[in-house]
Order: C-alpha cells, then sequence, then structure tokens
C-alpha cells in the first residue's frame, strides 16, 4: 500500500473512531447533553482534529460510512440483475464486508435523527449533496444520464422506500437492514396493497 493509501485509511478510520465515540456518548449522555471537547477526549484525539473530521455536532451523526461501500457493492454486481435486485445484493454485502456492527451504528444514527430535531432538520438538507452520487451509480448500472427524469424518480423511489423503513426498524427497535431489505423487495414486487 502507497503512503498516500496508508495516510488515506489512517484518515478513515480516525473518522470512523471518533464518530463511534460519539455515538456512544449520545447513547449514553444523551446528544444535548455531550459535548464536542468529552467526544474528542473518549476518541483521545484533540478538538481541533475532531474538528477537522466533524466542523460541527450534527456531523458526528450525519456522516454516513454505509453509502459509499453500498455504492461500490452495488456497481459491482451483475450486469444482467435489475438494479433493484442489485440494490438488495449490495445492502447485503455491505453487512457482511464491514469490520464494525455497522447495523449497530445506524440504528444508533437514525435514532438520534429520528429524534433531535436539530438532526431531523440537518438531515433534509443533507438528502441534497447525498443523492446524486445515487443517481450516477443507478444511471451508469442502466445506461442512462443521472439527470434523466426516470433515473432521479427511481432513485426517489429507492430513497424513499428505505428512509420510510428506517424510520419504522428505529420506532419499533427492528433490525434495519432486515426491514429495509423488506421494504426493497416490497418495491420489487410493485408495491402491491
Amino acid at each position: 500500500m502507497s503512503t498516500g493509501g496508508l495516510r488515506e485509511l489512517k484518515k478513515k478510520r480516525t473518522r470512523e473512531a471518533i464518530q463511534d465515540h460519539a455515538l456512544r456518548l449520545y447513547r449514553e449522555q444523551g446528544y444535548a447533553k455531550t459535548t464536542l471537547e468529552e467526544v474528542a477526549a473518549a476518541a483521545e484525539v484533540s478538538p481541533s482534529t475532531l474538528f477537522r473530521y466533524f466542523p460541527t455536532k450534527p456531523d458526528t451523526v450525519l456522516f454516513d460510512r454505509v453509502d459509499p461501500i453500498f455504492l461500490e457493492k452495488f456497481l459491482a454486481e451483475p450486469a444482467n440483475l435489475p438494479p433493484i435486485q442489485a440494490a438488495r445484493n449490495a445492502l447485503l454485502a455491505v453487512l457482511n464486508s464491514t469490520e464494525v456492527d455497522i447495523a449497530t451504528v445506524e440504528t444508533t444514527r437514525m435514532r438520534l435523527i429520528a429524534t433531535v430535531p436539530e438532526l431531523r432538520a440537518a438531515v433534509l438538507q443533507k438528502v441534497e449533496t447525498d443523492l446524486p452520487p445515487f443517481m450516477e451509480a443507478f444511471a451508469q448500472r442502466v445506461g442512462r444520464e443521472p439527470d434523466d427524469p426516470r433515473v432521479r424518480y427511481w432513485t426517489g423511489a429507492v430513497a424513499g422506500v428505505a428512509l420510510m423503513a428506517y424510520l419504522r426498524a428505529v420506532d419499533n427497535g427492528e433490525d434495519i437492514y432486515t426491514v429495509v431489505n423488506e421494504a426493497l423487495e416490497f418495491l420489487e414486487n410493485g408495491m402491491p396493497l
């Protein structure tokens, strides 16, 4: 591995460790009662290092380590699979490819987003920056342009179904990935009511 590759791996691990400690402290003490100085101390980094990775407190929750892994797995799925099946397979591959219990990380993140008004408002703004890479990946998979209205609609449908599944899982204490997979299967089957 090159020096640049090692540096990027170290940055990735530092960012994830800071987030892990932040999420643990938010669970134990509450989001509002936890300071970023406490997060920095728990992660054994200086406050300036923490702010380099997470400029604001909401960023410690909103950072999503799953999306890049999902997109990589999604694009690696066989070309002959329908996009929704490729998405379901990628979701399951995410669970099997991480060193940490990513379902626990995501459950904590989603629970905080669902219950802390500041985070709920911030996530709506974040959607604008998070959806374009998905539109690009979905477009690439089906041989269309990312600004194709059908790609945009499809991306919105998948994102909407996934969001509602996340919220259901958080509200009911269910496994997020099981519920999202079930929701994507429902979408794949034409959403019969």
